[in-house]
This record gives structure tokens, C-alpha cells and sequence, in this order.
């Protein structure tokens, strides 16, 4: 499969100075950048650097950042999902998961998430995909967001809905095991009605649930 990846870039104004949010951005480019040390909630930072290099390197890897002259204090993932979770067993190459979002403390509330999140989908180029991402409350900074389980899962919602992702039932053990976890999904235009079919049987394993 081809995979679309067109570069873009935006500033907004932050301080005395622009952030810089752009992306796809290649893994030869992530390598020069320095990854800011709040960027702990995955991995440390160093480890979480390296991942996201190694990501950027797929065939199907997207990152997309904002970046702090050269420190990248937000991010966010997109790639194909773990070969241990069950949305990988039927190797759909049109089946693509925002992994992981992001951004450094001092950051918070410039909406970079959504301004990440947008230009990872300019120019129609996500409209071959099914991109889903599954929320699971124990990823999320509730203590230092300060905000409850139920209002982080609605801010969440939020995010994704900036790019049409909507909430999917499914029956995936992980996802059920607490009311506030959540598959988010969106279709691409382009995306066939038998990779459709095909993604209804993996959120669906249970029969009886049809």
C-alpha cells in the first residue's frame, strides 16, 4: 500500500516567540530534535525519543510535533498497531491507530492536541484509512490535569471529534474492563466496504454480540 504522507507546517504565536507545529516529519530530522523531559507519561524521554525516531521510519509512521525551536514539546503517533493487540491479527494495511498524544505541562492550553491532530489529516491524506484510537483511563494525567475520570474522557472525546472520530462499540476485553475506556474511529472516505466489514469483525470477537 502507498502511503500518503504530505508535509505541513503552521506557527502560533507562544510568549515571546512562535512554536512550530509540522509534520510528517521524518526520522533523520526527529534525530536532531531533543525531546522536552515533561514527555514522560509513555516512557522516559530518552526511550520515548527513540520511539518516536523508530516510528517515523515505518512505511505507514507518522509524527507529527510541535516543537520549541529545537525541543519537541508535544506529539503525536500514528501507526500500525501492536502485533499483541487484536486490532493487528487480520494485518490490514488500511488500519491505522493514533498511538499516542502528548504535550509538555508548560504547553497545555494553546490546543496544540487538536492543532497536532488537524495537520496530521490536511489534504484528504488519512481518507485511505479506518485510523482509531482506543482510550484507556489509566494512560490519562488525571492528577495533573486535576480533572475527574468521567471529564477527561469527555475532553478526550473532544480531541477526536476535531477530526470526526466517533465513539465505536466493540467488545475488546482491555476496552470493557472500565466504562470510561473507549474505541474512537474514523472511517476514510476512500476506505472500501470490505475493510470495513473486516473491521467489524475485529471489534467484534464475541458472537453473540453481533
Amino acid at each position: 500500500m502507498d502511503h500518503l504522507k504530505h508535509y505541513h507546517i503552521h506557527s502560533i504565536p507562544f510568549l515571546d516567540r512562535n512554536l512550530i507545529i509540522e509534520g510528517p516529519v521524518p526520522a533523520d530530522i526527529l534525530s536532531q530534535l531533543t525531546l522536552h523531559p515533561d514527555l514522560d507519561a509513555f516512557r522516559r524521554p530518552k526511550e520515548q525519543h527513540k520511539a518516536l525516531i523508530e516510528i517515523a521510519a515505518l512505511p505507514e509512521g507518522r509524527i507529527i510535533i510541535t516543537r520549541d525551536d529545537n525541543t519537541i514539546v508535544g506529539y503525536v503517533t500514528f501507526h500500525y498497531a501492536d502485533e499483541q493487540e487484536r486490532w493487528s491479527q487480520e494485518h490490514m494495511t488500511d488500519l491505522i491507530e493514533l498511538g499516542a498524544i502528548e504535550v509538555a505541562d508548560e504547553y497545555r492550553s494553546l490546543g496544540l492536541g487538536q492543532q497536532m491532530i488537524k495537520t496530521a489529516f490536511e489534504d484528504n491524506q488519512m481518507e485511505q484509512y479506518i485510523v482509531f484510537t482506543t482510550e484507556y483511563y489509566w494512560h490519562w494525567d488525571l492528577k495533573g490535569s486535576g480533572l475527574s475520570v468521567w471529564d477527561y474522557r469527555k475532553m478526550m472525546e473532544r480531541l477526536m471529534k476535531i477530526v470526526d472520530m466517533e465513539w465505536y462499540a466493540t467488545d475488546d476485553p482491555e476496552i470493557c474492563s472500565h466504562p470510561a475506556n473507549c474505541l474512537m474511529v474514523r472511517m476514510g472516505r476512500d476506505v472500501p466496504l470490505s475493510s470495513k466489514e473486516q473491521f467489524d469483525h475485529i471489534r467484534f470477537q464475541q458472537r453473540f454480540m453481533y
